[in-house]
């Protein structure tokens, strides 16, 4: 403004409040956009716990899985499969037979 302004005080004071509508208006522009972005990024931040949250439970289900495979090989292996119980009554009975031949 000029410093003799030729304007009328109503003028002014709609001048005014024009402009101090528009403040506001900016204001709670910039209020929503910050709220926008804040819970955009605890959005994402969800995101990420989340899938950090996932990988963790699939390492620690990996480590068990592979625990079980393990065992599991070790008891599969030929040497597991043989059966010592009947082996050794086997050759029980054919030492039995071997000394009533005799």
């Amino acid at each position: 403004m000029s410093e003799l302004d030729s304007r009328s005080i109503p003028e002014v004071i709609s001048a005014v409040a024009g402009d101090l509508a528009n403040l506001v208006r900016k204001e709670s522009e910039l209020v929503r956009t910050e709220v926008s972005e804040k819970i955009s990024d605890a959005a994402k931040a969800g995101v990420a716990m989340s899938l950090g949250a996932a990988l963790l439970v699939g390492v620690v289900a990996g480590l068990i899985g592979y625990t079980l495979v393990r065992g599991a090989a070790k008891k599969v292996q030929p040497g597991a499969l043989a059966p010592d119980r009947a082996t050794r009554q086997i050759q029980k009975d054919a030492q039995l037979v071997k000394e009533q031949v005799r």
